[in-house]
């Protein structure tokens, strides 16, 4: 007589959601929130450096004068209104919602901007640090309209690559960053690429739930160091940036419109910024 043995039942193994290790409501100033900055959030979250938050009515807002980087990029998203641009490339214009600034300062450029004719504009802008092979390159600036911006779902590629979406813009290190918007009672999950281990979202509007943690607007978290999704569900409607990139494994020298990786490159940008500076008032763009 044969006995014959029952096949054992599958393990279920439930995955564990990511943690939230940091949480941030930042500093305001004005109608501007600064959730992250190179002294603080930054060096846990680098390459990303920098974030602000901004929620603006044109009355009352004159925008940010000519001013100037070095050892950065910087990514400005609008979710609703639109800023007017120039830059020392010698582009100038106007940004409108759902568009995208990437302006690659490199070894030294300067830009500024304003309120449009909108009401109301509401984005985040990030700074991103460059490695030493990009800090003291060229100057790049690009402006995309909405229709430029890839998608995949409910989220716009604003750098990198999701799903079958991906930004043209060329970022200088493995990042991906996206906007999303959800409505009430969505889910979504993001799959960071392999090597992706830092990860933040920050909450524009509404308010989402996530490790199962609620995150509410003007809010930014960071999650625990790996390469494990991120679930979300929007409790409300919801407008959220959500950054990825593998680690930054460079010091973070710092100037005041600058972030380096050694003392000399930060001294060879301000060096340019500052020939930069000086042929600006020469040519009555900037106060003597």
């Amino acid at each position: 007589m044969t006995q014959t043995t029952a096949a054992p039942s599958p393990v279920l193994i439930q995955e564990r959601p990511r943690e939230i290790v940091y949480r941030s409501r930042g500093r305001r100033h004005g109608p501007i929130t600064r959730l992250m900055s190179p002294g603080d959030l930054g060096q846990v979250l680098k390459p990303f450096v920098f974030l602000d938050l901004f929620d603006t009515a044109a009355a009352s807002f004159s925008g940010f004068g000519l001013h100037p980087h070095s050892g950065i990029a910087t990514v400005t998203y609008l979710f609703e209104g639109e800023v007017r641009y120039e830059d020392t490339t010698g582009a100038t214009g106007v940004l409108p919602q759902g568009g995208v600034e990437w302006f690659k300062a490199g070894g030294g450029a300067w830009h500024g901007g304003g309120a449009g004719e909108a009401a109301r504009t509401r984005g985040f802008q990030l700074w991103i640090a460059l490695p030493p092979e990009h800090e003291l390159g060229p100057v790049e600036s690009i402006y995309q309209a909405p229709a430029d911006i890839a998608r995949d779902g409910p989220a716009r590629v604003l750098l990198g690559v999701y799903g079958a979406a991906a930004s043209p813009l060329k970022a200088p290190s493995p990042i991906n960053y996206l906007a999303v918007r959800l409505k009430a009672g969505e889910t979504w999950r993001y799959q960071p690429p392999a090597g992706h281990t830092v990860a933040w979202l920050a909450v524009a509007r509404g308010g989402l739930t996530t490790a199962p943690e609620r995150v509410e607007a003007g809010e930014l978290v960071a999650f625990e160091p790996s390469n494990a999704a991120i679930d979300v569900r929007a409790d409300e409607d919801t407008e959220f940036v959500l950054g990825s990139a593998a680690g930054h494994p460079h010091d973070l020298v710092l100037g005041y419109y600058s972030v380096h990786s050694s003392p000399a490159t930060l001294e060879a940008g301000e060096r340019r910024i500052d020939e930069i500076g000086a042929q600006l008032q020469k040519e009555g763009r900037l106060p003597a």
